[in-house]
């Protein structure tokens, strides 16, 4: 403790001022002018003061007392009631910044807390407008979808509406085509007469009664040479035939046409009967369809023959038709005209259909199908030879087996390059021309 003295005593705190000339004490030696003494009384040490002259010449005193409990001042620093006074208030203050420097500490720890609590509140609060930018994206997303989904339903809606329309339309065209029969077919479909290419792009076409001919689909308006399905009255399943709309008014059924040499006629009865070859190209319709045909009405046979020099000639037979596969596919032809002699009608007819595998030393020897009659005057199924001419000492063979038409160079050894059959009813007459 330090204390200062100036002219008289007084205590400020824990300070002491003496004010005066001169400070005397019998029991105390004092040095003036900055001089420093040891303070005692008997054995207790007290401390040390000094002192100095101060510039208006009183003299300051300065006393250092040890902080030492239960140990008396000396009596000139013996403590007055306003000394104990403020001694007690200083403890108190003492007291109060402790208590104070507690409560502060205590103060800053709450803080401490509470910051802790803002930052997690802070994070919270991140957190939520996070979520709540989540859920306004998936609100965001739940409108689009109900917006999509009410677009769909008004669609489904609409499709509903149409597919109730055509129904309504089917039932409709059901009554009608149950009332006056039509008929749906294909210009194309798959057929082993037609070849990979023919089958790739089939045509469907509805026509007011089902073709039994390709008469009756040029009566339905087709006109145009191709490929399309018939269904014969008398056969069970629609067939696919080439019809000629070109030659002599058009409304030709063809059942027979060699052209190059590309497709084998030496056959067997099982082929003979249910066709082989290119409908596009060389082709046998097959007897039994030819039988179905020929045989719902009064037909009409054509048949046009080419040789190697590009002569073109024909015959027409006024009656054609053929017996179904438990008569052998008799023929019955008849009522020749044309620009070629006849070598088919007169020879042939009423001839059952043969094939090598049957037994018949004709077909053996020709090697093709055909109505042999010992053996023939005409086959039109025979080897195909190119360049017409061909000899049977030049090839070891047993008989003529070419494409024969004998009266063309009366001949058996003269091979045509291209001949084709085909029918139509007796009765057809071509549209007008516009």
């Amino acid at each position: 403790m330090r204390v200062s003295l100036l002219h008289g005593l007084t205590l400020v705190g824990i300070t002491w001022f003496v004010f005066g000339d001169n400070v005397t004490d019998e029991t105390y030696n004092l040095r003036q002018q900055g001089d420093t003494h040891q303070i005692s009384s008997g054995l207790m040490q007290c401390g040390e003061y000094s002192n100095e002259v101060m510039p208006n010449g009183q003299c300051r005193l300065m006393a250092t007392l040890p902080q030492l409990e239960h140990q008396r001042c000396p009596d000139m620093f013996r403590c007055t009631d306003e000394v104990s006074y403020w001694l007690h208030e200083n403890e108190d203050r003492k007291q109060q910044m402790q208590d104070l420097k507690e409560t502060i500490s205590e103060l800053q720890e709450e803080l401490r807390n509470h910051r802790h609590r803002i930052k997690v509140l802070e994070l919270q609060s991140e957190e939520r407008n996070g979520l709540n930018h989540s859920l306004e994206h998936r609100f965001h997303v739940l409108e689009q979808n109900y917006a999509e989904a009410t677009t769909l339903l008004h669609i489904h809606g609409s499709l509903m509406y149409d597919m109730q329309t055509q129904i309504r339309n089917l039932s409709m065209v059901v009554e009608r085509i149950r009332r006056n029969p039509g008929c749906m077919i294909n210009i194309v479909r798959t057929s082993p007469l037609l070849s990979a290419k023919d089958t790739l792009h089939p045509e469907v076409q509805h026509i007011r009664n089902c073709p039994v001919d390709c008469a009756s689909l040029y009566y339905n308006g087709v006109y145009k040479s191709g490929v399309f399905t018939i269904v014969p009255s008398l056969g069970t399943m629609p067939i696919e035939v080439y019809c000629d709309m070109d030659t002599e008014g058009g409304g030709w059924t063809m059942f027979q046409r060699r052209q190059d040499g590309k497709v084998n006629f030496n056959r067997k009865w099982k082929e003979y009967r249910e066709g082989f070859g290119d409908l596009r190209g060389e082709f046998w319709l097959g007897n039994d369809n030819i039988h179905d045909v020929s045989s719902q009405g009064d037909y009409s046979l054509r048949i046009d023959l080419e040789d190697w020099n590009g002569k073109h000639k024909h015959a027409l037979y006024d009656s054609f038709r053929i017996e179904n596969e438990d008569n052998r596919y008799r023929l019955h032809v008849s009522g020749f005209s044309g620009t070629v002699e006849d070598s088919f009608s007169w020879y042939h007819d009423k001839q059952s259909f043969s094939t090598a595998d049957t037994g018949n030393i004709c077909a053996e020897i020709s090697h093709g199908g055909w109505w042999y009659h010992q053996c023939f005057f005409a086959n039109l199924n025979g080897v195909y030879y190119k360049g017409g001419r061909y000899s049977a000492k030049s090839k070891n063979l047993l008989g003529p087996d070419g494409i024969v038409w004998y009266t063309w160079k009366d001949s058996d050894y003269y091979s045509l390059k291209k001949v084709s059959m085909m029918i139509r009813p007796r009765t057809f007459r071509p549209r007008l021309s516009p």
